[in-house]
């Protein structure tokens, strides 16, 4: 519980658990609308579901209108493969379901890692209009659930909600003054914690190996020139304004330089390599234990 005295609104969506903390209960029209929009993103962008569009984009190609939301998220995109060289691509999908993270969390792979097709190859996607020329594979799951977090917010605002903090399974977002005290998870240990971080208003992202990891060393983060899963970063922690860019700048700092990402975001951040070493931001307030 953030606040001491404040109440918690607790369920589940997109695959994962969330919790609101607000200091008056939320009520039942707002609770019903906060899950609603939960449904509506779901049935939109998850891969996981067979009556989603993206699932309809796996069948078919075509032309497809997407969600108004869908335009900040292929700007986001765009400017991070651009940056990446590739590397991080809304097109991984593919990649993830022949190692074996599929629709049916089979954990099997069907072959060896291999990498998705280039944007400009199969993909048009501007604003909410989005078209291929062949069956794809979208998956927007490194910005996604922090851009919902804050489509999450804005209705809390708009229903007179000003003080809360949104926890989505550790997409983290503050959306009052009051800072909070949050643990940083250790990469091999759950139970533990590297270190502490005060958590103004915004948001705080984190990306870890081990949080969707299964068979011989392969787990989540992969890199869009291969399709083979990143070794040498095993998590990041992004704070920025909004969760859906420290949602995606977590994620782009297992492939992308810090310095080239601090060139065109306002953000700080820490990375934890695999030797054990970590990096941080001079921005970066927080404590790590020694």
């Amino acid at each position: 519980m953030p606040h001491a005295g404040w109440q918690s609104f607790r369920f589940d969506g997109i695959g994962t658990s969330w919790e609101i903390s607000t200091p008056a209960p939320l009520p039942p029209g707002l609770r019903s609308s906060v899950l609603a929009e939960v449904e509506r993103y779901d049935s939109t962008w998850s891969r996981f579901r067979e009556d989603s569009l993206v699932a309809r984009m796996s069948v078919a190609p075509g032309q497809y209108e997407l969600p108004p939301e869908a335009t900040v998220l292929a700007a986001l995109y765009r400017q991070l493969y651009t940056l990446s060289g590739g590397a991080m691509t809304p097109l991984i999908g593919e990649s993830l379901e022949r190692l074996g993270y599929d629709p049916h969390y089979s954990l099997q792979p069907r072959g060896k890692a291999a990498a998705p097709p280039a944007w400009d190859a199969v993909l048009e996607w501007h604003g909410t209009s989005l078209r291929t020329t062949a069956p794809v594979v979208l998956d927007i799951g490194a910005a996604g659930k922090g851009q919902l977090v804050d489509l999450l917010a804005e209705q809390l605002r708009s229903h007179g909600v000003p003080d809360f903090f949104i926890d989505a399974s550790g997409d983290l977002l503050n959306g009052g003054q009051e800072p909070v005290q949050v643990a940083l998870e250790h990469s091999y240990d759950a139970t533990k914690a590297i270190g502490t971080v005060p958590l103004g208003s915004g948001a705080l992202c984190a990306s870890a190996s081990n949080r969707r990891a299964w068979g011989d060393g392969l787990h989540h983060v992969l890199d869009g020139t291969t399709g083979a899963p990143v070794r040498t970063v095993v998590a990041t922690w992004a704070r920025a304004d909004t969760a859906m860019e420290a949602d995606a700048l977590a994620t782009a700092l297992f492939l992308v330089p810090a310095e080239d990402l601090e060139r065109h975001f306002r953000f700080s951040w820490l990375k934890v390599f695999s030797n054990g070493s970590a990096e941080y931001s001079a921005e970066f307030d927080g404590r790590l234990f020694t």
